[in-house]
């Protein structure tokens, strides 16, 4: 991890969740936590990957990671690092 980017405070596991779970777990965790935090998002969810962009774009939080990667079984998932505004 960069220096931009320390530990997360609070991780999230939506694999298996669909929209709009994901992204209300993430409006939740990101209510409950102070300014600076890092919220950790795993998904595999397709929809994440513009919805979460456009949480933060509209928000004002600042997303600091978005990557999408195969498991095991060769499905799609997302990890995301959203830091409180």
């Amino acid at each position: 991890m960069s220096e931009s980017m320390s530990a997360p405070t609070i991780q999230l596991n939506t694999r298996g969740l669909r929209c709009p779970e994901p992204v209300m777990m993430l409006h939740q965790a990101i209510r409950k936590s102070k300014s600076g935090d890092i919220v950790e998002v795993f998904a595999t969810d397709n929809s994440t990957s513009w919805d979460i962009p456009k949480f933060c774009m509209h928000l004002g939080h600042e997303l600091l990671l978005q990557e999408e990667a195969q498991d095991a079984e060769g499905n799609k998932e997302f990890h995301y690092l959203v830091k409180k505004g």
